[in-house]
């Protein structure tokens, strides 16, 4: 076998002695190291092994002078071998696509990663050794070609993954933070985008080496690739990502238009981040925004609770961009925005759904939009009355986090469109006195600071009525505390009463705000 014949013929011990070989023979040292490398025997322990030693010690027996030098090989300089040695031991260590994972999961892959980073903790201790001599400036060009696949590697093993262990976070946690080092840079962020706007950051050179494995074909190929873009891309931010706007929106759509969940979310983060630190007319341009609107807003149909949450708080911060291509002229009524078009659909899900991690979800991001909306959410009003009164009605569990957000968005609802909800008064009080009842007939299944907060919410909502109905609610609730018997019920009608009380005894019109 090839593998047993490269032990036959192992390169020459003048190899390993300080001193020994010519610069032709140390490229073809490297280079040999290289084709093992990509040799299918290499994956076998033994083979490993072999590589790994011979290139550990042709590592430290070669002068950094000699290993960075711009004629050491053959066809290539020294340097560039360097870079694709990286490249192979990054391959080398990536983990198996999900396909490949066999019964035992990923657990040879931390023990490759672990050999590796020790390999390249000492390549890039020769880059420091060679910077700090002032000997070499040659080590610049080393570091450029190295600087890459090390950092991919480092990203790849470092974050907690299916395909790590301790060991190998920890050892490329070292590589990430020598490598900074070596750089001159204090922090990820600056090493991708240049430290003090020098504009020498490394960010174009990371998303060349894995635009490769971004596409339609490749991307699933190895796991980690899409984790590495992601949390690369969440590093650079304003001004810095506009720049890169092509290599990285393509990348960031694929990622999200997948069948896994999983994904999807990824790929809306990395479309949010985007949206969030690139400017709004750079988005605008070649209709990119409306792109990404029609994208992220399909996953609405995906009834699942994480993914609705990251594609809401994402078309939140995307309105303010849509709008500003929009131009209304003030004599007609104003269109419908995509910010309407979200809501219908949200309300439409939101009143037959029954899964509480959904209706939570929903809940939760209600009041944004009518805050967005303002009075423009009288547009839907009818439906926003059935799914509140709806939601109120139902127990959410201990946390009634469903419930406080309903709470809170009547509240947005009456202070933004209180001229429309007078109409609609008799239906909210008994919504409004219901869930107060409930609140304090209940035993045991809520804790007191929760009820608390239920009773403060619903009080301030019946004050909030009182107030755009022009004291009416007083009037209507002026028996009750004659005939009901429960204490707490009591005080909140009676809070509402003196709220009423004291507006009108100062002779001003009473605020909503």
């Amino acid at each position: 076998m090839e593998l047993d014949s490269a032990r036959e013929n192992p390169p020459p011990e003048s190899f390993f002695v300080p001193g020994g070989r010519s610069s032709a023979a140390l490229g073809e040292a490297f280079s040999q190291i290289l084709h093992r490398l990509t040799r299918q025997e290499a994956r076998r322990s033994n083979g490993r092994d072999a590589v790994f030693r011979d290139l550990s010690a042709l590592i430290e027996a070669t002068e950094c002078g000699r290993l960075f030098e711009l004629s050491g090989a053959p066809i290539h300089g020294m340097s560039e071998v360097l870079g694709e040695v990286a490249k192979a031991l990054g391959t080398y260590a990536a983990p198996p696509t999900e396909e490949g994972v066999r019964s035992d999961g990923h657990s040879g892959v931390s023990e490759k990663a672990a050999e590796v980073g020790l390999l390249f903790l000492k390549l890039l201790r020769k880059v420091e050794t060679a910077k700090n001599s002032l000997a070499c400036p040659a080590w610049k060009t080393g570091l450029h070609h190295l600087a890459g696949p090390v950092y991919i590697f480092a990203i790849t093993h470092s974050l907690e993954q299916p395909w790590t262990s301790p060991r190998s976070q920890n050892v490329a946690g070292e590589v990430l933070s020598l490598l900074l080092r070596v750089s001159d840079c204090g922090s990820v962020a600056g090493f991708l985008h240049g430290e003090n706007g020098d504009g020498k950051g490394r960010f174009t050179v990371i998303m060349g080496l894995l635009k490769p494995h971004l596409n339609k074909e490749s991307w699933k190929n190895n796991p980690a690739t899409k984790h590495v873009f992601s949390w690369t891309l969440q590093q650079v931010t304003r001004p810095w990502l506009n720049q890169h706007l092509e290599r990285i929106l393509p990348p960031s759509l694929l990622i999200s238009d997948d069948y896994q969940t999983e994904n999807k979310i990824l790929g809306i983060h990395c479309l949010h981040h985007i949206v969030l630190n690139v400017p709004a007319a750079d988005l605008l341009q070649y209709n990119r925004a409306q792109v990404l609107y029609h994208a992220i807003f399909n996953h609405l149909y995906t009834p699942e609770h994480h993914l609705i949450q990251a594609v809401l708080l994402c078309l939140l911060d995307l309105f303010p961009i849509l709008e500003k291509a929009a131009q209304w002229k003030g004599d007609v009524a104003r269109p419908n925005t995509q910010c309407d078009e979200v809501l219908q659909l949200i309300l439409t899900h939101m009143e037959p759904e029954h899964r509480l991690l959904l209706r939570r979800t929903y809940a939760r991001n209600l009041p944004p939009f009518v805050k967005r909306l303002g009075i423009l959410t009288v547009r839907h009003l009818k439906r926003l009355e059935r799914v509140i009164i709806g939601y109120l009605e139902v127990y959410d569990g201990p946390e009634e986090e469903a419930r406080l957000k309903m709470l809170e968005t009547l509240k947005l609802l009456i202070q933004h469109t209180w001229p429309r909800v007078s109409c609609r008064l008799v239906v909210l009080l008994k919504a409004l006195l219901k869930l107060i009842c409930d609140v304090a007939r209940d035993p045991n299944l809520t804790p007191e600071p929760v009820k608390t907060a239920l009773l403060e919410e619903a009080t301030d909502c019946l004050i909030l009525l009182d107030h755009s109905s022009q004291g009416r609610v007083k009037g209507l609730l002026a028996t009750i505390p004659q005939s009901c018997e429960d204490g707490t019920v009591v005080n909140c009608i009676r809070e509402v009463q003196q709220a009423s009380e004291g507006a009108h005894s100062h002779g001003t019109k009473p605020s909503l705000t």
